[in-house]
C-alpha cells in the first residue's frame, strides 16, 4: 500500500509496535496528522497497557502529533472507536496506521471498523517474524520499557526493565514470545529517532488487576 504524501492517523497504543509501525509510514512518506488512543471510561489510562493520560500526552509532545483520546467501555470500544475514525474522515484523513503483526481476528477487526468509516487500514508490520520485528525496533534506537505484564506468564520483576535484547532472551528463556504479541506483556516507548528528546520518568508502584501487574510511571 502507497502511503507517500497521504494523511494518516497511528493506532497509539503508546508501545514499542504501535510505535515502529508509526516510524516506518513517516519512513514511507506518509504525514501524521494525530495519534489515537482508546482510554478507559474515566479516561485516566488506556486500555491494555494502563498508561497515564500525562504520559500519553507527553510520548505525543516529544513525537510533536496531536493527541486524540476516545473514552470507552470494553462494551461501547467499537462504536466509540468508528466515531472517531468518522470525525477523522471528515477532517481529509484517509488512511490509519496500526501496529499489527500477524494476530488475523486484530486484523480482520480493524478492517471492519476503518471500512465502516471509510478510512484505509495500513500494517506496516504485518507478517513480519515476531522476534525481527523486535530486532529492527531496537537497532532503529528505540527505548521502551515494560509496564504491564500477564501474571501468569510473567513475574512482576520485568516490570520497568528496558527492552532490549538480554530482555528478549530471558524472555524467550521463560518461553513467552519475545514480542509479546499474544498479551504477554506490554510497553511504553520514551525514546527514539522520531522522539524530540527522552521522555524522562520515575518508576512508582506495582499495581495488580485481574491477573496482570502493572508498572505504574510519573512523567517527569
Amino acid at each position: 500500500m502507497d502511503i507517500k504524501q497521504k494523511d494518516f492517523f497511528c493506532s497509539w497504543s503508546g508501545g514499542k509496535d504501535s510505535c515502529l509501525a508509526l516510524f516506518y509510514a513517516l519512513q514511507q512518506g506518509g504525514v501524521a496528522k494525530k495519534l489515537l488512543t482508546v482510554m478507559i471510561e474515566s479516561g485516566e489510562r488506556s486500555h491494555s497497557h494502563g498508561l497515564s493520560l500525562p504520559l500519553l500526552k507527553k510520548q505525543a509532545e516529544l513525537l510533536d502529533i496531536p493527541l486524540v483520546t476516545v473514552a470507552a467501555t470494553w462494551a461501547s470500544y467499537e462504536e466509540n472507536f468508528i466515531s472517531t475514525l468518522k470525525s477523522m474522515r471528515a477532517e481529509g484523513i484517509k488512511m490509519g496506521v496500526y501496529g499489527d503483526i500477524d494476530l488475523e481476528d486484530h486484523r480482520s477487526w480493524v478492517l471492519k471498523v476503518s471500512q465502516a468509516a471509510g478510512i484505509e487500514a495500513y500494517h506496516p508490520l504485518w507478517q513480519k517474524p515476531r522476534r525481527e520485528v523486535l530486532a529492527e525496533f531496537i537497532a532503529a534506537g528505540f527505548k521502551a520499557v515494560v509496564v504491564a505484564v500477564n501474571g501468569k506468564l510473567l513475574s512482576k520483576d520485568f516490570l520497568g526493565r528496558v527492552v532490549d535484547q538480554q530482555l528478549l532472551r530471558e524472555f524467550e528463556q521463560v518461553g513467552i514470545d519475545p514480542a509479546g504479541e499474544n498479551g504477554e506483556y506490554h510497553t511504553a516507548v520514551i525514546d527514539g529517532p522520531i522522539f524530540k528528546t527522552e521522555l524522562k520518568i520515575k518508576i512508582l508502584e506495582r499495581l495488580e488487576r485481574s491477573g496482570y501487574w502493572f508498572q505504574n510511571i510519573a512523567v517527569l
